[in-house]
C-alpha cells in the first residue's frame, strides 16, 4: 500500500473532492482525519470510512480560518496518532460577482478560507513534519491558479496566492524533508460547481446549459468534467511520491482546458 500507516489531514473532507481524496488515501493504508466546518458531516464521513477499515478515520470539526480551531484539531490528531505525515488543504467556497459588485465581506471570506486556511493548517503541521524530517503539504489550487475568469476575482486571487505560498514553503522546508505541491483541477462536478451554474447564468444572461457547455467546458478538448476520482489520483501521486525530487510543482488536471 502506497500510504501504509501514514497520518493524513484533509480539510473540507466531509464531501466532494476532499472526501474523495480521503477515501483514496484510506484505500492505500492511510489514517485520515476528516476536517470540516460541518462536524456532523465529518463524523458521518469518518464513520463510513471506518466501516470498511476500523480506525482508519477520525472526524475533526474545524474552521480553517480560526487559528485556535486549527491548532486544536492538529493537536488532537497528534495525540491520537502521533504525528502528521500529509496535509491536504482542500477547504474552499465560491462566490461569483463582478468586482464592482463584490461585497468586501465576501472578498475577505474567500481569501480567509482559501489562503488563511492553507497558511494556518500548514503552520500547525510543520513542526511535526520538521521534527521527523519528512512531510507532504498539498494545496488545492485550480486552473484559476494559472488563468483568470470573469466574476471570480477573489477566487482567482486566492488560487494564485496558493502558488506563492507553496513555492515559499518549498524553499523554507526543503532541507527539512518537506515536499509541497499544488493540485490544479478544472471544473469538477461538485456542489460547489453546481451552485455556480445558475449564478453565472443569471449574471451573464445565458442559459445554464450554455454555462456548462461554453463557460465551464468550452475550452476542454472533449467537453468533459474532471472527476473527483481524477483529483484523488493526483493527490495520491503527490502524497506517495518516493523522493523529494517532486516539490514546488503544480499539476493541472482539466481535460486540456489549461496547458503549460
Amino acid at each position: 500500500m502506497k500510504l501504509h500507516n501514514k497520518v493524513c489531514i484533509v480539510t473540507g473532507a466531509a464531501s466532494g473532492i476532499g472526501l474523495g481524496i480521503a477515501r483514496r488515501f484510506v484505500a492505500e493504508g492511510a489514517r485520515v482525519a476528516i476536517a470540516d466546518l460541518n462536524g456532523d458531516a465529518a463524523a458521518k464521513a469518518a464513520a463510513d470510512l471506518n466501516a470498511a477499515g476500523p480506525g482508519a478515520a477520525m472526524a475533526l470539526t474545524m474552521d480553517v480560518t480560526s487559528e485556535d480551531a486549527v491548532n486544536a484539531g492538529v493537536a488532537q490528531v497528534v495525540a491520537q496518532w502521533g504525528t502528521v505525515d500529509v496535509l491536504v488543504s482542500n477547504a474552499g467556497v465560491q462566490i461569483v460577482n463582478p468586482v464592482e459588485q463584490f461585497a468586501y465581506a465576501d472578498w475577505k471570506k474567500m481569501l480567509a478560507i482559501h489562503l488563511d486556511g492553507a497558511f494556518l493548517t500548514s503552520k500547525a503541521v510543520l513542526p511535526h513534519m520538521y521534527a521527523q524530517g519528512s512531510g507532504t503539504v498539498l494545496f488545492m489550487g485550480s486552473v484559476h491558479s494559472k488563468l483568470a475568469s470573469p466574476l471570480k476575482s477573489a477566487y482567482v486571487t486566492a488560487k494564485h496566492g496558493l502558488m506563492g505560498l507553496a513555492r515559499t514553503l518549498t524553499k523554507e522546508g526543503g532541507t527539512k524533508g518537506l515536499r509541497v505541491n499544488v493540485i490544479c483541477p478544472g471544473f469538477v462536478r461538485t456542489p460547489l460547481v453546481d451552485k455556480q451554474i445558475p449564478e453565472q447564468a443569471a449574471e451573464l444572461g445565458i442559459s445554464e446549459e450554455e454555462v456548462v457547455k461554453k463557460v465551464m467546458l468550452g475550452q476542454t478538448v472533449d467537453g468533459e468534467f474532471t472527476s473527483i476520482e481524477d483529483i484523488a489520483e493526483v493527490a495520491l501521486f503527490f502524497a506517495a511520491f518516493p523522493t523529494n525530487a517532486l516539490t514546488g510543482q503544480s499539476l493541472i488536471a482539466s481535460h486540456g482546458w489549461c496547458m503549460e
